[in-house]
């Protein structure tokens, strides 16, 4: 209609013109529409052609890319999924691989390839007593009644949406970042006791185990040990055991054993529980990164976990102790540099993500949900700290400090007493009035 109408405006001017005979009037108009509606046609042609082709190109490139990463991630899932000689259903819906011990994921290492896990360490740390951990949680898997044969270890099966679910395959099963003391803008979080300025060759701790919300995909909940050597910068060494809820790991909400180390402050080494070469597990009856259960509630009966990690002085790995005396395995040595000799710096607490990725303070909660001050039954808490000296004897904290670096989101308080020895409460709800 707006073509027909600027035809017809075309046309009064023209017959407007007394120099112009009316036929060549006609000719010219004829002439003019010809070229307009030619224009238009190809035009058109070039618009279909072109739009045909980025279809097509859509169409044959954008599977293709897809494929080629579905190929990545199932070449990666064949690779951590080690055959197995039984699996079990676990309630949750998590499968439980039982692989033979010498053919887990730590022995692709090739400082350890062909070699079989080492038997555990003739003596642990003096002092050590399993009568403190008075309730302890179980893992969910183990509602099932079904245990993982002698010679065998239990390995959580990863899954393609595991994998999927992560930014990237060369990130999958490691930590962005890690433990620092400057952590006011990169998004993670701590209420800490920590002790340093002296040579640590373990810890011990109980910790209470809750579900905490996590409020965005990609950010995480945490409580946990750490054992830490070097700087804070590109060398830091750490080993780590606790609990977690991180759903873009796990994909769901329940809160996992887990393990993690790396030396290199969490750029290319290391990785969480057996998802790399490196940790070497020797027990059939603990899934690292399984669900564990039952929870602590609020008000209600706590739950505990014990967690121990010490330097076996005869070999130099680095054991961990999950419950009441249970060897879970082992780090070996030479996968780190400082912590080949000892650690620096003992850690004991929560940490968190804040993404904010809705302009304020994240939800996302740490231990319970609820600040330090409320006490037993209310808030998280570890109790027992202890350290392990060079002569191989678990002792008391002497000189632990305290940091909660966004203490408004996330609080800590410390005490002492003859039943709990050094504790600590923890946590918070993340926003709130004075969380933004």
């Amino acid at each position: 209609m707006l073509t027909h109408n600027k035809t017809k405006h075309r046309y009064s001017f023209l017959n407007t013109n007394p120099n112009m005979s009316s036929s060549s009037s006609s000719s010219s108009s004829i002439s003019s529409k010809s070229l307009f509606i030619f224009t238009f046609v190809c035009t058109m042609f070039l618009f279909v052609s072109v739009g045909e082709s980025v279809l097509i190109n859509e169409t044959r490139f954008k599977p293709m890319e897809e494929l080629k990463k579905l190929r990545r991630v199932r070449a990666h899932l064949k690779k951590i999924n080690k055959p197995s000689v039984k699996t079990i259903q676990s309630p949750d819906g998590d499968l439980i691989d039982c692989v033979v011990s010498h053919l887990q994921p730590a022995f692709d290492h090739p400082k350890l390839r062909g070699q079989r896990p080492l038997e555990p360490p003739s003596e642990r740390p003096k002092g050590h007593n399993s009568s403190d951990e008075i309730f302890e949680s179980i893992q969910l898997w183990e509602e099932s009644n079904e245990l993982c044969p002698d010679g065998t270890i239990p390995i959580r099966r990863t899954t393609e949406k595991d994998i999927l679910r992560a930014n990237s395959l060369k990130r999958f099963g490691r930590k962005i970042r890690g433990v620092r003391h400057d952590t006011m803008n990169d998004g993670h979080e701590h209420a800490v006791g920590f002790v340093n300025g002296d040579r640590y060759y373990g810890a011990k701790a109980s910790m209470n185990v809750w579900s905490p919300a996590v409020t965005e995909p990609y950010e995480f909940s945490l409580s946990q040990l750490w054992v830490i050597s070097g700087s804070f910068g590109h060398d830091l060494n750490t080993i780590e055991a606790g609990w977690q809820v991180s759903p873009v790991l796990y994909g769901d909400g329940y809160p996992r054993f887990f393990t993690y180390w790396t030396t290199d402050a969490y750029q290319t080494t290391g990785c969480y529980n057996l998802l790399c070469s490196g940790f070497v597990q020797t027990n059939n009856r603990i899934a690292i990164g399984a669900a564990i259960s039952p929870r602590s509630s609020y008000k209600g009966r706590q739950f505990d976990i014990g967690v121990m990690i010490w330097k076996d002085p005869k070999h130099g790995h680095w054991w961990l102790q999950f419950g009441s005396g249970m060897l879970i395995g082992y780090w070996p040595s030479f996968l780190f540099s400082h912590l080949q000799k000892h650690a620096s710096m003992i850690q004991f607490g929560g940490e968190i993500v804040n993404s904010r990725s809705r302009g304020h303070h994240t939800n996302t909660q740490m231990g319970s949900g609820h600040f330090a001050h409320e006490g037993y039954g209310k808030a998280a808490y570890f109790r027992n700290l202890q350290v392990v000296d060079w002569g191989n004897s678990l002792l008391p904290l002497t000189n632990l400090h305290l940091l909660a670096d966004h203490p408004h989101c996330y609080s800590i308080k410390a005490g002492k007493n003859n039943v709990w020895g050094n504790y600590i409460y923890y946590g918070g709800p993340g926003r709130n009035a004075g969380c933004q």
